[in-house]
């Protein structure tokens, strides 16, 4: 009987000494734990605060910064669109200026003296300044490292040169020849379409030209692309962007585009999506509107 009611004596002193001790050990221990939670977490959210100021600070000052590349262009143009699409398509910071009308001002020509368009101004450029759709585009892609548009492997680029001055000597003066009278530019000096020559003459040249496209056409599908989607293989090279933008033209005199060439120009669109949509729509309009005259 001792040993029960010893036992069973100790055991509420066991409890009564443990209860109220733990629950004063726990007390001054959760406040201390509060006191100092409380100190961390107000510098945390300061620093936190501080962090997002900066951050809101940084992206306002890069949105007021002046873009580090200019593009002087005009809209309707298929070599200034060549350009527009490629700093699209390369993400670069650029800003354009439409010059329509301007190319021959005494402050346009006092930079270029070509008076021609596409024009960049980079700080980089020994003259401040660089046109022909072609050399920017590849001067723009070794500055920038830009290898999925202008691969650095010296075959590669061989052959994505290869096509571009190809098309510049070869497919464009055909195209030029056929479209300029139809889109209402001006022709080359020396040729028939800019003199004084009898309008049928003018007529056949254009057909003759237009006639010519063909070859040159089936160069780039069998030679250049020879089985792969495009010049520069999966993904369009600067060559392409050059090719495609030219095609474009076409549509003026309602060239009948043989069914690869449709098929390729609207596999570029589809993977360069807005990069080429959007400069592709100002060559489109200006086609529609020159049309809409025509049959006015």
């Amino acid at each position: 009987m001792a040993k029960t009611t010893t036992k069973s004596a100790k055991k509420p002193a066991a409890r009564a000494a443990t209860k109220p001790a733990a629950k004063a050990a726990t007390k001054p221990a959760a406040k201390a734990s509060k006191a100092s939670a409380e100190p961390a977490a107000k510098a945390a959210a300061k620093s936190a605060a501080k962090a997002s100021a900066k951050s809101a600070r940084k992206t306002k000052a890069k949105s007021g910064k002046k873009p580090a590349l200019t593009l002087s262009m005009l809209k309707p143009s298929v070599n200034n669109m060549s350009v527009r699409v490629f700093a699209r398509a390369a993400g670069l910071d650029h800003s354009e200026t439409d010059v329509w009308g301007h190319t021959r001002s005494p402050e346009y020509m006092a930079r270029n003296p070509a008076h021609l368009t596409p024009m960049i101004e980079d700080k980089g450029l020994p003259r401040g300044v660089l046109w022909e759709s072609c050399a920017i585009m590849q001067y723009l892609a070794n500055k920038h490292g830009l290898d999925k548009l202008y691969p650095k492997a010296p075959a590669k680029r061989a052959m994505i040169d290869s096509a571009m001055f190809y098309l510049i000597g070869t497919l464009y003066p055909y195209v030029a020849r056929a479209t300029y009278p139809a889109l209402n530019f001006p022709q080359y000096a020396g040729e028939v379409g800019h003199s004084d020559a009898h309008p049928d003459r003018k007529s056949e040249a254009q057909k003759a030209a237009a006639a010519a496209i063909a070859e040159p056409l089936e160069v780039f599908h069998s030679f250049f692309r020879n089985g792969k989607p495009f010049i520069g293989g999966k993904n369009p090279s600067i060559a392409d962007i050059r090719l495609a933008a030219t095609l474009e033209f076409l549509a003026v005199i309602d060239y009948a585009l043989p069914q690869w060439a449709k098929d390729y120009m609207a596999a570029i669109e589809k993977k360069l999506g807005k990069a080429y949509a959007e400069p592709a729509a100002d060559v489109r309009g200006y086609i529609a509107h020159v049309k809409s005259q025509a049959g006015a």
